[in-house]
Formats: structure tokens, sequence, C-alpha cells
């Protein structure tokens, strides 16, 4: 990976949509070898996807809640189960597991105060294995889906790791 690609992945996070002419024009290169670094980001999955956002209060999901969970047993099978329930639950719009105390750490976007405890009382809180959840209602949100820093922090290593074919 080179300074070319820096700036091909720099100018696609923010524009997911720019057409390949535009593309090749703003890092210097003809059209044909553009598309075939950008093809190859996508198949080494540096590029995992596209897609749209949408303002969430714009379709009905204004309230956001950071909820804290503290699991009572973390064995393997537990966990996997926790983890499956939660990609079920469309409303789970980010979900880390921490090192540490709490276990997880999720972010969830509901219509109200009303839809979020319905949906912790009914679908959180069946999940297997939970011991606590301690929620945080969001305020305001500052930072949204900012872009990584490409051009300034990526190391020839890491891309060149990222690009390379798995053993």
């Amino acid at each position: 990976m080179d300074k070319i690609d820096q700036k091909i992945l720099a100018i696609v996070q923010k524009d997911g949509r720019i057409s390949i002419t535009d593309l090749a024009k703003a890092v210097g290169l003809s059209i044909s070898p553009c598309h075939r670094r950008l093809a190859e980001l996508e198949r080494g999955g540096v590029i995992r996807d596209y897609r749209a956002t949408i303002d969430a209060e714009k379709v009905g999901f204004g309230f956001e809640a950071l909820v804290f969970v503290t699991m009572k047993q973390e064995d393997r099978e537990t966990l996997l189960s926790f983890e499956a329930g939660l990609v079920d639950i469309p409303n789970v719009l980010q979900a880390e597991r921490l090192f540490g105390d709490p276990d997880y750490l999720l972010r969830i976007a509901t219509a109200d105060l009303q839809s979020f405890q319905n949906l912790q009382d009914e679908r959180l809180t069946v999940l297997p294995g939970v011991q606590r959840f301690t929620s945080t209602l969001v305020m305001k949100r500052i930072v949204i889906n900012r872009a990584l820093p490409i051009q300034n922090k990526t190391s020839r290593t890491t891309i060149a790791h990222a690009l390379a074919p798995e053993l």
C-alpha cells in the first residue's frame, strides 16, 4: 500500500458515492489503474462495504443509550450465546466486547425512553449470562462516524498486513 492507496481510502471514506472518474482525478491516476487499486482494496477486505449515513432522529430513532453489560458467567458458550442474541436485536447499533469490567458496551437506538425500557425488559434481560446492565443516555452526539485518519497515522506495515492473504 502506498500513498495513492491511502489517498483513495481517505476519499472513499468521506464520499463512498464518488465516481471512479472523479476519484481517479483526485488521486492523479487514469481511470483504469484507479479502478484496479480500488478493486484490490475491496478484495483485500480493507474496504468492507459502502453505506449511507441516515439521520436517526428523522426516521424515528432519536433516543440513544450506551449500555454497559456485566456478565455473571463468562464461559465460552455463554458469551457466544449472548453475542448471537445481540446480533438478532436490530436496535443494537454497535456492540463491543471489552477487557475488564464491564464486559460489553452496547450502543442502542430507539424512538424514545419507553421504547428503550421495553427493549431492555423484553429483549436484553433475557439474554444469557447477564448480571447487570448500566445505561447512560446520550445527551448530544459530538463526533459521528468519523473517518479513520488514513493519511495521518496508517503505517505501511499495518496496511500491507491488511492486504496480505490469510495463512
